[in-house]
């Protein structure tokens, strides 16, 4: 039986990823489309059972494209989901005309958004009779799957096989194109006719690809141990070439247990998994806003005086110090817990938004007992949700903040005449250390908050112009 096409009509690349992953993994097959006409576009490319609708986009709004939806006899039928933030003016008479059947407010949860879609598509229907014959969906313009063949297979192993076959067949074109043209060029030196041989590239790789099916494909991995094909092997590899989040929604879709080792030059983070959880994470080589202290002295469970008079006393080398103030009666065990949770989570999302280094995971590693002990559990999913909102916010935070090295001013004229009541406590706290002298890594070190809460507040200040980068003289 066919998946249930969902097509995403939404501007923002956060909500379309995070839509994409707790879609497909209900076994949905989704789509996406970055403004209303581009939606239109698509859906009459590749009609959808149902369709998840932004309110606010630019070239078309939602009312607009419910519009161009309902003037399509092809389409009209076809129910939508208005997906519509908290400020957005969504009168209800509106709601319930052009086609819209049901509507959910950002920011949603994964649950939510899951049992919308299931709700609708239930009650209204899957309506993709009218596929055209061969419609390969999701796969990319892959060949039709054989159902019997692969039968037991899921969304994952057939987006990978999909990923795989893309790889294979680009290096094959590359290479064999390169060796024709080697070929042409002989034969021409040798005083003989132009061959005809092909040399294109593209062209190769294309054949490559309508060769290489989804049977083909697992008929020559047959017998190889490959983890992302569900077996127990070890898989690594370049984060430029497969981002974190894609090992992650594998690793939870397959609730795989084992260790993900992550690396950036020296830093490293390991993500301790069992059954598709994230049971803690632990790092090394990495700025200080990411240790346990920062967590706890966050919370209030111990003050920054007592902690630090706790750091002393400890004897040189010594580790785990979750334990010990447990131990010492400083924080109880579910207090340590929280904490051990929120730098977990913090610690995926810094791996994430690193664009280069490697990863490898262990399956079946055992692990260690103060992991075992934590157990925190952590939903993938959940993590990815916030990771990738945080990593676009970072992406525009660091157009302006691209060095932590940088030192900014504070304009007191600007801070006299709005005043400091429309700033929060923390912007407050961070604007006090903006004096010319700190560089944004003093600011984190001094302010006790991470570099992600930090760079927001400073990209927020510099954006009202309450500061500015102090511009060093150029040396003559």
């Amino acid at each position: 039986m066919a998946q249930e096409r969902v097509l995403v009509i939404d501007d923002s690349p956060t909500i379309v990823r995070v839509v994409e992953l707790v879609l497909t993994k209900a076994g949905f097959e989704v789509s996406s489309a970055p403004d209303g006409e581009a939606g239109v576009a698509a859906a009459r490319a590749h009609r959808p059972d149902l369709i998840l609708l932004d309110f606010v986009m630019p070239k078309m709004n939602g009312y607009q494209v419910c519009r161009e939806l309902a003037a399509d006899a092809a389409l009209r039928d076809i129910p939508v989901v208005l997906m519509s933030a908290k400020g957005d003016q969504v009168g209800e008479r509106f709601v319930k005309v052009m086609g819209i059947v049901d509507y959910i407010t950002k920011p949603f949860s994964p649950e939510a958004i899951t049992a919308v879609v299931q709700h609708t598509i239930a009650k209204y229907g899957a309506r993709g009779g009218d596929r055209p014959a061969g419609d390969g969906g999701a796969a990319g313009g892959a060949p039709a799957v054989d159902a019997e063949a692969l039968a037991a297979d899921d969304g994952v192993r057939t987006e990978t096989l999909g990923r795989l076959r893309g790889r294979i067949a680009d290096a094959v074109g590359a290479r064999v194109a390169a060796l024709f043209s080697l070929a042409n060029a002989a034969h021409a030196d040798g005083g003989g006719e132009e061959s005809r041989v092909p040399t294109d590239a593209s062209a190769i790789a294309d054949a490559a690809r309508s060769a290489l099916d989804d049977r083909s494909l697992l008929e020559l991995l047959a017998g190889l141990d490959l983890g992302v094909l569900g077996g127990g092997a070890s898989p690594t590899g370049d984060l430029r070439v497969v981002p974190l989040a894609e090992v992650l929604q594998l690793v939870d879709h397959q609730e795989q247990s084992g260790v993900l080792r992550v690396t950036r030059g020296a830093s490293h983070i390991e993500l301790y998994c069992r059954k598709g959880r994230i049971d803690q994470a632990l790092g090394g080589g990495l700025s200080e806003d990411l240790l346990l202290g920062r967590y706890i002295v966050d919370a209030e469970l111990m003050n920054p005086t007592d902690f630090e008079g706790f750091l002393g006393s400890r004897p040189p080398g010594a580790r785990l110090i979750g334990g010990q103030l447990v131990t010492l009666g400083y924080l109880g065990n579910d207090d340590l817990k929280a904490a051990l949770a929120r730098q977990s989570a913090e610690l995926v999302y810094e791996t994430l938004r690193w664009r280069w280094g490697r990863f490898a995971f262990t399956a079946g590693r055992e692990l260690p007992a103060p992991v075992i002990e934590a157990s925190l559990e952590l939903d993938v999913e959940a993590i990815l949700m916030e990771g990738f909102r945080r990593v676009d916010e970072w992406h525009l935070i660091e157009r302006a903040i691209d060095d932590f090295e940088l030192v900014f001013l504070r304009n007191e004229d600007a801070v006299a005449q709005m005043g400091r009541g429309r700033l929060t406590r923390e912007e407050l706290a961070i604007l006090e250390l903006v004096n010319g002298k700190n560089t944004v890594k003093d600011i984190v070190r001094k302010s006790r908050m991470g570099s992600f809460e930090v760079s927001k507040m400073l990209y927020r200040l510099l954006s009202i112009k309450l500061v500015r980068r102090r511009v060093l003289p150029v040396a003559v």
